[in-house]
């Protein structure tokens, strides 16, 4: 090899360990190696740029602004409701996750399955008290591993069968024909997942969850009349586990329930007292049916759409204090409702309108935007500060915007569409129709996942133009030696390994060759050497940035470099096992 391919190979090395001994984000680090191979001239700054056009790179971008559109009008919770159900434990959690997101996975393109997945786990996982890191990976793996099942279901599996289509003598297969080592691959991946992940998955919490928050809030919220909550019990509507919160009593009609049971049934009109963090109060905002107590939010001169969640802390000098909320009016000095009001770490007994101001109360607003700018230095609050992604949904628009993403998936499933395409047109619906707007368009996109792909992208062309990766692959295929066994899990380990560091279709267009002169020098069959390549290609589970959805999950999850090698290594070697085993059993390596 040149110095070019070893300099190469020692940037890329040097780069692993760096990710699985350190705690440096992976996009400084990818970068930091992409620009010394462009300062040692092995490649150009037009080359080490091309990443950053990538189509992989552009649609994961897009899907950010599509995600986006189904948080903001609440479909996420819909999707979460009729799809993942309320597990009790974390396995009954993992397998209603992976199951049916493999099945999607296998007809739909596996990409925007994960990203339309990936709030809902979020939520869902708050909402089960379990850490995001148990479910985050098991989502990827199913996404992956459902791909594996139809020759559409991935993109390097379209790519193995449209290079087997150019090749003399060499069958393709047929849609569901790969579906014979698929479907085993993908049982055996996920009872690895769901029986081994409790010791080979870390348990990583948001902070809020490990500490109690000193802002006990009282939040009133009312079960509006024809809404979804209507006849469940606060289990099922699930109300009764909140995270950092629960029901104190129900005001029915005058009626108060206090010691609320969880088989107790929702009435219209109820009126639900919460006791919790700012956050749970966040989310119940923002669940479908239940509205803020006060018909003050109804009448703010601005839609609910284009307000915000505000904590302001009363200070002496506010005029309102000693007086109650409503005789106060506080809604026209101020033009922002009271959502919430903590004391002091204490419940308020008190309905909202009735609870009488005191000097240092921490009061939850539902207000414009303009609010925190307006009262920012008043000496009415001793602090004004704004809560992230509190905007409350857009319910009206959930419906327009699941057709929105079934629409996106159908055009690419048919095939009129590439899936960039694809992404952009839904986007850009998503925006026009008010599904989503710009000012969370941008806030969704998440920067540092795409310098990662444009970052390994560059990486990967590097390993192919030096011919270090070719070289490589050559020699690993080369030491099974004329044994047919061999050289077929020859060409697995090295298909895993080259998509571990490059993107999975370059890895399977950069061993086909290798692997189709081998079955020729052979003198066997071709097919299982497809096959192999297609399931290796595709099950990148080792790192981070083999495979995009693994990407996807990486901030979500709270993963590191290390996470994804201690749980995708063995599931790789499990999977290489039973590809290696099986595939000769199907399609056999004598030539008939």
């Amino acid at each position: 090899m040149t110095w070019q391919a070893w300099l190469t190979l020692a940037a890329v090395a040097v780069s692993m360990g760096v990710l699985i001994f350190t705690r440096f984000s992976a996009d400084i680090v990818l970068l930091g190696a992409l620009t010394l191979l462009v300062l040692c001239g092995i490649l150009t700054p037009e080359e080490a740029a091309e990443g950053m056009a990538s189509t992989g790179m552009i649609t994961v971008g897009v899907l950010y602004i599509v995600v986006s559109g189904l948080r903001e009008t609440g479909a996420v919770q819909i999707i979460a409701g009729r799809v993942l159900g309320r597990p009790k434990t974390l396995v009954s959690a993992q397998l209603g996750l992976m199951v049916p997101v493999a099945a999607l996975s296998a007809f739909l393109n596996n990409t925007p399955v994960v990203a339309m997945m990936i709030p809902a786990v979020s939520d869902w996982a708050k909402r089960l008290r379990l850490s995001p890191s148990k479910l985050m990976i098991p989502l990827s793996y199913a996404a992956i591993l459902g791909g594996t099942c139809t020759v559409i279901g991935t993109s390097s599996n379209l790519v193995v069968n449209s290079l087997m289509k150019q090749s003399a003598g060499v069958r393709p297969l047929g849609l569901f024909e790969i579906a014979w080592i698929g479907v085993p691959g993908t049982v055996v991946g996920i009872l690895f997942v769901v029986l081994l992940s409790r010791w080979l998955l870390p348990e990583r919490r948001p902070a809020i969850s490990k500490h109690d928050d000193p802002r006990e809030y009282t939040a009133e919220m009312v079960v509006e009349p024809g809404s979804p909550l209507v006849g469940r019990t606060l289990e099922e509507a699930g109300l009764r586990n909140l995270p950092g919160a629960y029901v104190a009593e129900i005001d029915r009609g005058g009626d108060i329930l206090a010691a609320v049971s969880s088989a107790e049934r929702l009435h219209a009109s109820d009126r639900l007292v919460f006791v919790g963090m700012v956050e749970t109060v966040v989310d119940l905002q923002k669940m479908r049916g239940l509205t803020p107590a006060t018909n003050q939010v109804f009448k703010l001169d601005s839609p609910r759409s284009a307000r915000t969640l505000v904590e302001a802390v009363v200070s002496p000098t506010c005029p309102l204090v000693g007086k109650s909320i409503r005789a106060g009016r506080f809604r026209s000095v101020y033009n922002a409702a009271v959502i919430a009001v903590a004391r002091n770490g204490e419940r308020v007994r008190a309905k909202i309108g009735d609870i009488e101001l005191r000097a240092g109360d921490t009061l939850l607003l539902e207000a414009r935007s303009a609010f925190v700018e307006q009262q920012r230095n008043s000496r009415d609050f001793f602090l004004v500060s704004p809560i992230e992604d509190s905007a409350p949904p857009r319910h009206e628009r959930a419906p327009l915007a699941i057709a929105i993403l079934a629409g996106m998936v159908a055009v690419v499933t048919a095939g009129w569409l590439d899936m960039m395409a694809a992404a952009m047109a839904a986007a850009g619906v998503m925006i026009v129709t008010g599904c989503c707007r710009p000012a969370a368009a941008r806030r969704s996109v998440d920067w540092s996942v795409l310098l990662v792909i444009a970052a390994s992208i560059g990486l990967g062309k590097a390993l192919l133009h030096t011919g270090a990766a070719a070289t490589l692959a050559g020699e690993l295929i080369g030491l099974a030696r004329g044994n047919p066994w061999a050289a077929l899990a020859a060409v697995y380990v090295v298909t895993a390994v080259t998509t571990a560091t490059i993107t999975n279709a370059a890895a399977a267009v950069l061993v086909f060759p290798i692997a189709l002169k081998t079955a020729q020098n052979l003198d066997v069959s071709f097919t299982p050497f497809a096959v192999v390549i297609m399931i290796a290609a595709s099950k990148c589970f080792a790192t981070p940035i083999g495979y995009q959805t693994n990407l996807m999950v990486y901030g979500p999850g709270g993963y590191r470099f290390a996470d994804y090698l201690r749980i995708g290594v063995p599931l790789t070697v499990v999977i290489g096992l039973v590809t290696v085993l099986l595939v000769p059993q199907i399609w056999p390596l004598t030539v008939p």
